[in-house]
């Protein structure tokens, strides 16, 4: 599979000269990281407008989207009547706390948001900012501003221009810094034809010209989807995010007539509970805290995948990843390194390891494909054999289809590199013969899964370089990890079934998928899905685009086809196959996160349970008071105690909501265990203690 490569691909020299200017301009997007700048979790600018907005938000058209907080802030107007009509200290308190209750769960989701709105007000200063020499058809340019494009336009951009708007490049070649857009501060090269056309607006041309032609509809490009996301407009609830809305919804219901009808219980046992409590113990039985957090963990967590460079195209594709039971995985670029690397020198009976290292740097000077230059590397590697000056009369032969070899003539020598037929043929043609035992080392090279260069020098046959797959460092202990937690990882390629398996079993994949076409991708995915598994894929091809429609996870390469980007619900901004195992690993941290915070909000509820219940049935009730564990000074201190930790707690869970809750590699049954000692039995106990100091505090400063 085509990859973007960011390794130096050797840009022009004014490319070169300019490429550290570039990588700090970012065309205007911030130092370094582009859209995925690192803020500090309570910047100053993003706190003070999280405080506006957490005012805004009490508009009660917005509290209605939670169900939970719009019955606290109802409950909070009931008090405030109350409060009003008879006056008091514990009726003004709670009813002052019940607000803040609100605004703490509105500050929560306005700190999620405020992130992704900072990094948005960044890229539209970039689009505004931004004009484009639009080329006429009598060949004349007029500039105008980038908004003004329409899809089909042809614009100019030479070094220093910003690209204006999506397009795809239809004559010339350039360097272009994208840290703008990714945060990669290496420049890129992009060219017209092939797989490396595709630009995107608001990265900078360093050098050269350029013409591209505008694909994108105005206000539909890269750019503004990418601003959409980070501000959190289309951001949609997902299908568990709803259901886990509706649950809390349906415990608020349940808890509503339990408290109304404790009224006249309370009444005909002689005792005495004022609106004002029963508000309170409805607000603290009712899961206020996750109600108040679920918001900011989604929002959190696609704020999380922009920071990994990655777009999503809804909530849902980022919930589907942490679900995924099946990765399809390419090799080249994801598994290996991307090139075959020289490996080892296997030299032919009676020749010396050396002498053919030797013979192979010659035949590789020349050569500049990765390969190539491995295997001057190995040489220098294994005998110390460095490039030398070639004083003497020489004529390098470049690589051709034909032929399938390469290599120099020099000083009267041939030195040939290739294909092992090819050079055995050359071998014969020059009057020499091969060796008997070259083939038993072909085909073994061969069936490992490397591909063998025979070396010859005139009539000898020197012997063989291995080119290898080089699997990429840590990627068997990642795959390890995820088959921990039960993803199934299957391996892509065209390769042949004998070299897909030796690839296979040296990476640690569970499966591999040989001589792969579009339609195998297809009926691949289909056949796991119909085993009720989710699945996930990246591709950058158009060949790639029906599979990656089909995946519930499809994450486009950005240097893909724009069939490709469209056909998936993620785009990869850096163009990094590998990114799919850091996807997985985000859509699993949302999910825990939300686990974890569910399951610490209700047992907080047992907690205020204890507090609350006994303190005010005690004077009628004198057998509750064993249940009085915590000793409450009275009931209006339990009550207030219990309404003040229900509001704290929200915001001193904020932090662990927008950073997340941290995946560790784990089976479902150790997860549930972790969540329930944690977060459960913390849950349970935090409570006790937060609400006996808040308790002995209110006595300490006379509350009442």
């Amino acid at each position: 599979m085509p990859t973007d490569r960011r390794e130096p691909t050797s840009p022009p020299p004014a490319a070169a000269a300019a490429a550290g200017a570039g990588a700090g301009a970012g065309a205007g997007a911030g130092a370094g990281r582009g859209v995925a700048q690192a803020r500090s979790l309570f910047d100053r600018e993003i706190l003070v407008e999280a405080l506006k907005g957490s005012v805004a938000k009490l508009d009660p058209r917005v509290q209605v989207r939670n169900p939970v907080m719009f019955v606290v802030l109802v409950g909070s107007v009931v008090t405030l009547v109350e409060a009003i009509a008879h006056p008091g200290v514990f009726s003004w308190s709670i009813t002052i706390w019940l607000f803040l209750t609100v605004l703490f769960a509105n500050f929560a989701e306005a700190m999620a948001e405020g992130r992704g709105k900072a990094q948005a007000d960044t890229l539209r200063r970039t689009r505004s900012e931004t004009e484009a020499r639009r080329l006429d058809e009598d060949g004349t340019e007029h500039r105008i501003a980038a908004s003004s494009l329409q899809r089909g336009d042809l614009v100019v951009c030479e070094g220093g221009d910003l690209i204006p708007s999506d397009g795809e490049i239809v004559e010339g070649i350039a360097s272009v810094d994208e840290s703008a857009i990714t945060g990669e501060s290496a420049p890129v090269i992009r060219e017209s034809g092939g797989d490396r056309s595709a630009v995107t607006g608001g990265t900078k041309v360093l050098s050269d010209r350029i013409v591209v032609r505008i694909t994108a509809e105005p206000g539909h490009t890269f750019l503004d989807r990418m601003i959409a996301l980070v501000e959190g407009a289309n951001r949609q609830r997902t299908p568990n995010e709803i259901a886990l809305t509706i649950l809390l919804a349906a415990l608020t219901i349940v808890f509503l007539p339990v408290v109304v009808v404790l009224e006249p219980f309370a009444r005909y046992s002689g005792a005495t509970v004022s609106v004002v409590v029963l508000v309170s113990l409805l607000v603290c039985l009712i899961p206020t805290t996750i109600g108040a957090l679920l918001s900011a963990i989604g929002i959190a967590g696609m704020d999380r995948l922009v920071q990994h460079n990655v777009l999503a195209m809804s909530g849902r594709a980022v919930e589907a990843a942490g679900d995924v039971q099946t990765l399809l995985l390419d090799k080249t670029g994801t598994i290996t390194l991307g090139n075959r690397m020289a490996s080892r020198f296997v030299p032919a009976d009676g020749v010396d390891e050396e002498e053919l290292a030797r013979a192979a740097q010659l035949a590789s000077l020349a050569d500049e494909t990765p390969e190539g230059r491995s295997i001057v590397v190995l040489a220098k590697e294994r005998f110390a054999i460095r490039e030398r000056d070639l004083g003497e009369e020489h004529q390098f032969v470049p690589f051709s289809a034909n032929t399938r070899m390469s290599g120099i003539d020099i000083a009267g020598r041939q030195i040939r590199k290739g294909a092992a037929e090819s050079v055995s043929r050359w071998v014969a043609e020059q009057g020499g013969t091969v060796p008997g035992g070259l083939g038993q080392v072909v085909e073994s090279i061969s069936r490992s899964g490397s591909t063998p260069l025979v070396v010859a020098d005139g009539r000898r046959v020197l012997g063989v370089i291995e080119l290898k797959d080089v699997v990429k460092q840590g990627i068997r202990e990642r795959f390890d990890q995820l088959r921990a937690v039960g993803i199934r990882t299957v391996m892509i390629t065209g390769d042949n079934p004998l070299t897909a398996a030796a690839i296979a079993q040296e990476a640690g994949v569970d499966d591999y998928l040989a001589e792969a076409t579009p339609e195998a991708k297809m009926d691949l995915i289909r056949s796991e899905q119909q085993g009720g598994k989710l699945v996930a894929m990246t591709g950058d091809g158009t060949n790639d685009a029906p599979a990656l429609a089909q995946a519930d996870v499809g994450v486009a390469m950005n240097t893909g086809t724009m069939a490709a980007k469209e056909a998936g619900n993620m785009v990869d901004l850096d163009s990094n196959p590998t990114k799919l195992i850091d996807v997985v690993e985000v859509g699993k941290q949302l999910l825990i996160t939300r686990g974890a915070l569910t399951t610490f909000s209700i047992a907080n509820d047992v907690a205020k349970y204890f507090a609350i219940i006994p303190a005010l049935f005690v004077a009628t009730y004198p057998q509750l008071s064993a249940l009085n564990i915590m000793h409450l000074h009275g009931p209006k201190d339990a009550v207030l105690s219990a309404v003040i930790f229900n509001a704290l707690v929200i915001v001193a869970l904020i932090p662990l909501a927008l950073r997340g809750v941290r995946w560790r590699p784990s089976t479902a049954a150790s997860l549930l265990r972790r969540n329930v000692f944690i977060y459960g039995v913390g849950g349970v106990l935090i409570p006790f203690v937060f609400i006996k100091l808040i308790d002995l505090l209110l006595v300490a400063v006379h509350a009442y």
